[in-house]
């Protein structure tokens, strides 16, 4: 336990846990070992004691928390498990360390500031932004606190902040350190490499049996075969009932003029207006038309372009003003014109061309796709009787294949399936109703289980019965083995290559070029420029190739894995640049506020410090006393 309280303090979360009364605090360590004394404290830290109530409280809230986080009251065994003992005596340990000190350093609090500081909290104000008494007193009453205890934790709460803001709050991070930070991030290299391929190595001949059972036996969990279900389901929707030859030539027709307005598309047409300031204007706009005039050519004399006039492809219903619609459909013929109709806006001349005359889809045209309409809608109508039909039959003891021929229904079986939805050669099982859903009840339930059916959709069902389970084993080497052969293969593959690209390595770092050695493997040598530690994502170059670039300094000959482990690029950097800038962008603020959790890691260093001094006490056996009275 104490290691795993040394462990805790070389992080501290964040500061600010510190300072509020019901949360967890930061995690610090504990300097001294936990024993079984005659102290009737579970902790202590100088002269500071925590007794057994305070630790049963805070031990409760840290469980309470945990357990909403999974939705159920963990037990203690679970709790020790996610570590919540250690938690909670961190915390207290830290608590009663920064005590001690406010008593050394003789820090106080004064009644005012301490009722102030209750009356600012927001958890403690009504409607009208003010304290309110009532409100005060339902919170620590919904929170189990008494209020006495409250008012001296936020006490003691606040007299800890002030070592705390005065230890790292305002730390200004050295600008030596924030310009090593900006450097590092800005640094750019150029790197020539060589992109490595199987192809650069011999081929790997295939293993015998002594080579490939030992290296299977090795990786046999690889080649497990999962749990695998036999089942059957039924299924029950619209298209499966539906009888399109019961409907009549009747109810097509009656059904037809209906919805005849649905297979009609009205009329439309490009409509362009040409508009005028005054109705003189138009007027003589109109003259020049039957003069012979075109309406292009009026207008270009008003400096306006096609763009200007077009008000687009319309019906007569989408043109908002009757006058204009009615006039827009007037014009007889495509590229004819309307006389001046008076517009919302003023006096215009309209054009009309591109038309597209109303049309409606004939009866024959639609009658099977109309028939299929009305055999779904009347299939629809019966799916509850159906259901009800194939429940009955089902409680009265008829298995799935008789209900379903009852039912004139088809039964379809599935041989084998694992909850991926993939047969015994790992094939994709296709057709699955409800796939997901219907898995996830076939791997509930077992062979004999009365099953109830998955829902299709908001009109269709799923019922199922589990015949048979082949639980989840081990494969064979001959069930394997071509798989197996083929990992074997790659492995070897790789670490030939990974061997080759070593030995290449050596060869340059000894002086010989990467042209040389591109020459021989018939490579070509690539070069990356302005490459950044970084870069996320690159279409040559693997993140474990970055990464490796950045390991040494410039002149630097390395090697790593290509993209998702394959292959293997041979790099040289061959010039190295630091960045530069000392304008603040997101990144740079980004950078300032990793150096100013420094002053964090003061507060950190002086906390743990302070612990050594202290000496720091966990009576174990009241601490197990403590828990017990509060199962």
């Amino acid at each position: 336990m104490l290691e795993a309280l040394r462990r805790g303090a070389q992080t501290w979360v964040v500061k600010g846990l510190l300072l509020v009364l019901v949360a967890s605090f930061a995690v610090w360590g504990v300097q001294s070992s936990i024993h079984a004394g005659a102290s009737n404290s579970v902790v202590t830290v100088g002269d500071v004691t925590v007794g057994p109530a305070d630790f049963r409280l805070a031990y409760e809230r840290q469980l309470a928390q945990l357990s909403r986080q999974f939705g159920t009251r963990l037990t203690r065994d679970q709790a020790r498990a996610f570590g919540v003992e250690q938690q909670v005596y961190s915390q207290l340990v830290a608590g009663a360390t920064l005590d001690q000190l406010s008593r050394d350093l003789k820090l106080g609090l004064s009644q005012d500031r301490l009722a102030t500081l209750i009356s600012q909290d927001p958890a403690f104000r009504g409607v009208n932004g003010q304290f309110n008494r009532e409100i005060f007193s339902s919170v620590l009453r919904n929170a189990g606190l008494r209020e006495a205890d409250y008012i001296t934790n936020r006490s003691q709460v606040a007299v800890r902040s002030q070592v705390v803001e005065a230890v790292s709050d305002g730390f200004t991070p050295p600008a030596v350190l924030v310009d090593a930070l900006k450097t590092y991030r800005n640094e750019t290299r150029t790197i020539d490499y060589l992109l490595l391929s199987n192809a650069n190595v011999d081929p790997i001949k295939a293993p015998s049996d002594e080579v490939l059972q030992p290296w299977f036996e090795e990786h046999k969990a690889d080649y497990r075969a999962p749990e695998f279900r036999k089942f059957s389901y039924v299924k029950l929707e619209p298209a499966d009932i539906a009888n399109p030859s019961a409907v009549t030539e009747e109810e097509l027709r009656a059904d037809y003029e209906k919805r005849k307005a649905s297979y009609s598309t009205p009329e439309t047409r490009t409509i362009e207006q040409l508009a005028f300031p005054t109705k003189a204007d138009a007027d003589a706009a109109a003259a020049k038309l039957a003069a012979g005039t075109s309406f292009d050519a009026l207008v270009t004399e008003q400096g306006k372009t096609a763009g200007d006039v077009l008000l687009g492809d319309l019906t007569r219903g989408r043109i908002p003003d009757a006058k204009i619609a009615e006039a827009a459909f007037a014009i007889p013929a495509a590229g004819g014109t309307s006389p001046v109709v008076e517009g919302p806006f003023g006096p215009v001349i309209l054009r009309a061309t591109n038309i597209r005359p109303a049309a409606t889809r004939p009866f024959e045209e639609v009658r099977d796709e109309l028939r299929q309409e009305l055999a779904l809608a009347n299939a629809a109508s019966e799916i509850m009787a159906i259901h009800d039909k194939f429940e009955d039959s089902r409680n009265t003891g008829a298995t799935l294949k008789e209900a379903a021929d009852q039912a004139n229904l088809k039964l379809v079986e599935i041989a084998a399936i694992d909850q991926r939805g993939n047969d015994e050669q790992g094939e994709k099982v296709q057709g699955l109703p409800q796939e997901q859903e219907l898995l996830t009840e076939v791997f509930r339930t077992t062979p004999g289980d009365q099953t109830l059916p998955v829902n299709l959709g908001r009109e269709g069902y799923v019922w199922f019965d589990v015949e048979d389970i082949t639980a989840a084993r081990d494969r064979t080497l001959d069930e394997a083995r071509e798989r197996a052969v083929a990992d074997w293969t790659a492995e070897q593959q790789r670490a030939e290559l990974a061997k080759k690209a070593e030995e290449l390595k050596a060869r340059v770092a000894k002086g010989e070029t990467l042209q040389t050695i591109a020459g021989e493997l018939g490579l070509a040598v690539e070069t990356k420029t302005g490459l950044r530690r970084n870069t996320q994502q690159d279409p040559a170059l693997s993140a474990a190739a970055i990464a490796a670039a950045f390991a040494g300094p410039n002149g630097l000959v390395t090697n790593a894995a290509g993209q998702d482990g394959e292959g293997q690029i041979l790099i040289k950097v061959t010039a190295v640049e630091t960045g530069g800038g000392d304008a603040l962008d997101q990144d740079d603020r980004q950078i300032t506020a990793i150096a100013q959790a420094s002053g964090d890691d003061i507060l950190d260093q002086m906390v743990s410090e302070l612990q050594t001094r202290y000496g720091v006490t966990i009576n174990q056996q009241v601490a197990d006393a403590a828990l017990a009275q509060a199962r």
